[in-house]
């Protein structure tokens, strides 16, 4: 099973939210529902960059080593594969 890291941003070098989870589509869904208090409060629902990983220890690893990363760094590893910081929902593997 795919685990994967995920950021998920209000608008383009806005507040970001960064996570981890098995389930991407469901992560990304209850975000936008409201289920999480950071992303309701910063309107953070766009799904930006992700990665899948093999197990869940890679996984947490990764999402660990990112969040201590400088927020310039986080902001060109997003841009590297989504200049335009669009949603790539749709490119959610299933």
């Amino acid at each position: 099973m795919a685990h994967f890291v995920y950021i998920m941003a209000s608008r383009p070098c806005g507040a970001i939210y960064i996570g981890r989870t098995g389930n991407l589509s469901a992560r990304v869904e209850a975000h936008r529902a409201g289920q999480s208090v950071h992303t309701a409060r910063y309107k953070i629902h766009t799904l930006v960059w992700f990665e899948a990983h093999e197990d869940f220890q890679t996984s947490l690893q990764r999402e660990l080593a990112i969040k201590r990363w400088p927020r310039a760094w986080k902001n060109a590893l997003i841009a590297e594969r989504n200049p335009n910081w669009q949603d790539i929902t749709a490119h959610i593997p299933h």
